[in-house]
């Protein structure tokens, strides 16, 4: 996980799992309009999913 991800996770965490597929995208846009913190751990479990 790179510095530039973690720091788009914690700034706008929908685009940073962009990458891992619709239904992670979905799933942290859900959770990100649910709350910002949310969001923001979800993006970061997702990123350090290494599959």
């Amino acid at each position: 996980m790179s510095f530039w991800r973690v720091l788009l996770a914690i700034l706008f965490p929908p685009l940073s799992v962009i990458g891992k597929g619709c239904g992670s995208f979905l799933i942290v846009l859900l959770l990100t309009f649910c709350g910002w913190v949310p969001g923001v751990i979800a993006a970061l479990i997702i990123l350090n999913n290494p599959n």
